[in-house]
């Protein structure tokens, strides 16, 4: 059997890699990664995940590490329609399976206003949200940007000094107040496992 293929968005990559190496999955699955900065491009996720397997044998089964992540709809019905076996993970966006979806579902109904960041989005908020968004050039259009937001709320993998800094930096830049929700990694090596096993890893 052709081994399976994990291709992930870039943002995952250091948590995806920690739960595949926790329950040695990486030495039973082929790992790539989409360019992170498809986090705020959801247009291009379904582009970019067609391009990347357009080599690849259609009977290799393909893990998308991916929830819909903003495509409406789009991935679901790319996966329905291509003749690859593929699946993806469960949930509307990445916060779903890093904290479970029942907590997110909390979270998000406690406060609507929500800007959520993971480790890898607060360590790299300059590039990709800061000049993602284009405040570097025009940073007076933050709070046109962020006038529905009421707070920034950090689900941590590893609650390190250097993510926890990282964010409290973001919030600041944001004019917000910042939660910190330490979520570990065990709900995306749940749903992680879960999708692998539906193909036979």
């Amino acid at each position: 059997m052709t081994r399976p293929l994990v291709l992930a968005c870039g943002a995952l990559a250091r948590e995806l890699r920690a739960v595949l190496e926790a329950d040695k999955l990486d030495e039973r699955v082929d790992v790539d990664y989409l360019p992170a900065p498809l986090h705020n491009r959801p247009e291009g996720i379904v582009p970019a995940i067609e391009e990347r397997l357009r080599e690849e044998p259609l009977d290799r089964p393909v893990l998308l590490g991916y929830a819909d992540c903003g495509t409406g709809g789009l991935l679901d019905s790319w996966i329905e329609t291509t003749p690859r076996e593929v699946q993806r993970l469960p949930g509307a966006h990445c916060y779903s399976f890093l904290t479970g979806s029942d907590e997110f579902d909390r979270l998000h109904s406690a406060e609507l206003g929500s800007f959520f960041l993971t480790d890898f989005l607060a360590l790299h908020f300059d590039a990709l949200v800061w000049a993602g968004l284009g405040l570097d050039r025009h940073p007076e259009l933050r709070d046109m940007y962020f006038a529905a937001y009421t707070r920034v709320v950090l689900l941590t993998q590893d609650g390190s000094p250097e993510v926890r800094r990282a964010a409290e930096s973001a919030a600041e830049r944001l004019s917000l107040p910042l939660e910190v929700v330490e979520t570990g990694r065990e709900h995306l090596r749940e749903a992680v496992a879960v999708a692998l096993s539906g193909a036979g890893v």
